[in-house]
């Protein structure tokens, strides 16, 4: 018998760490030859492919599956009113309320979340923006829409139509605005819809507390 180990192995073969994958980017696979098949590049099977970006929980409920078309109940609100006068020209996000090509809008953002913009079939070339909301509007699928006086407010009642959603705005917008406003039970209901769509879709989110105070 030979001295030694019967068995011999080379030394292990340190590998080079290569960087992780990056979203967006193209990578090409080749297909793995033989040793004993001559290498033609042209000859070689290849696929490309391209990592998406994971979307986190609140993009994922941001995706109705109703489409991007539907009939919806309409109001109008001014900013003069009784119930919007102590915020003024101001929206819900900050900034103030929007009445040209582009208009502001109220909605229940837990339905419609912020920055979601729609045209409505009958107002060519007008977008609405969702930059609003209202106690009143929560719990529905009423769209209240913004006008600078009084009187296009009355003249615009109470009205069902057709709207078409250019993009769907941002349920995580949504909740970063509203969680120091859980004061206000209107708000607690919107930030529990929200979560209540993010648990539909089976993925675990921690909870907005709600006790805190405006």
């Amino acid at each position: 018998m030979p001295k030694g180990p019967l068995f011999s192995f080379r030394k292990a073969t340190t590998f080079k760490k290569s960087p992780p994958l990056q979203s967006g980017v193209r990578y090409e696979v080749r297909k793995a030859l033989a040793s004993t098949v001559p290498f033609r590049p042209k000859d070689v099977k290849s696929y490309t492919f391209v990592l998406n970006t994971p979307k986190p929980p609140l993009m994922l409920a941001a995706s109705p599956s109703h489409g991007t078309q539907m009939r919806v109940r309409t109001t109008a609100y001014c900013h003069d009113e009784s119930d919007h006068i102590v915020y003024g020209t101001r929206n819900a996000i900050g900034t103030h309320l929007k009445y040209g090509t582009v208009r502001s809008a109220a909605a229940d953002w837990s339905r419609f979340p912020v920055g979601t913009r729609f045209c409505i079939a009958s107002e060519p070339g007008i977008i609405y923006e969702v930059d609003d909301y209202g106690s009143a509007l929560v719990g529905t699928g009423t769209i209240d829409l913004y006008k600078p006086t009084r009187g296009m407010m009355n003249d615009w009642g109470v009205r069902h139509v057709d709207i078409r959603v250019v993009k769907w705005g941002s349920y995580e917008r949504s909740m970063q605005l509203m969680r120091d406003r859980t004061r206000w039970p209107h708000v607690r209901q919107m930030i529990q819809g929200i979560q209540s769509r993010v648990g539909a879709l089976g993925v675990p989110m921690q909870p907005v507390p709600l006790t805190a105070s405006l």
